[in-house]
Parts: structure tokens; sequence; C-alpha cells
């Protein structure tokens, strides 16, 4: 059973991020919205975790919370995605987590 993984805290307060990656499982994908978008800025050790991720794990976020944060230089293997995109990947896994 495949899940998707909703993540929009920080990755540097809480541990959030830190527990949904131990529960990644193949298959699972993980999308990244709001401050959890700052995962991505590059040379940050939450980036390194998250290339290297098994590529079993499909890795999200939006592209409206990248813009919004100027980030850029984002990993090859991530897919930016609009809010529709949102809705109908949300169609594509048995179930979701939403980490609050």
């Amino acid at each position: 059973m495949s899940t998707l993984h909703i993540l929009s805290l920080s990755p540097f307060e809480g541990g959030h991020l830190d527990t949904c990656l131990r529960l990644l499982q193949g298959g699972d994908a993980l999308l990244l919205c709001g401050d959890a978008v700052h995962a991505l800025a590059p040379g940050t050790s939450r980036r390194q975790v998250l290339q290297r991720l098994p590529r079993d794990i499909s890795l999200y976020a939006l592209a409206e919370d990248i813009e919004a944060r100027s980030l850029s230089d984002l990993p090859e293997r991530l897919i930016a995605i609009d809010y529709p995109a949102f809705v109908d990947i949300c169609g594509l896994y048995s179930k979701s987590n939403s980490w609050l």
C-alpha cells in the first residue's frame, strides 16, 4: 500500500521531516509544500538526504511555494507541481499522511 506523505512545516524545526523520512517505503512519495520546500535549498544537509532517497520514492514540491521562496538549482529528481497536479497525485496513492 503506497502512501503520499505531505510535509508543510520547516525542515529545520521539530523532527517532522526526520520522522517522515524514516517511515518512507518503496513506492511512497514525499510532497513538500509551504516552508518544507526549504529542505531543497542548495548546500543544506536536508537536501543531501532528499537527494539520497531511493529512486522508487517520488519527490514532489509545489512550484508556487518554490517560487515564493526564490529557490533555484533544484534537485534533478524533483517534480515541481501545481495545485491541480497535487490533486491528481493524491489519487495515485492508496493513502495520504499530512505531517502537521
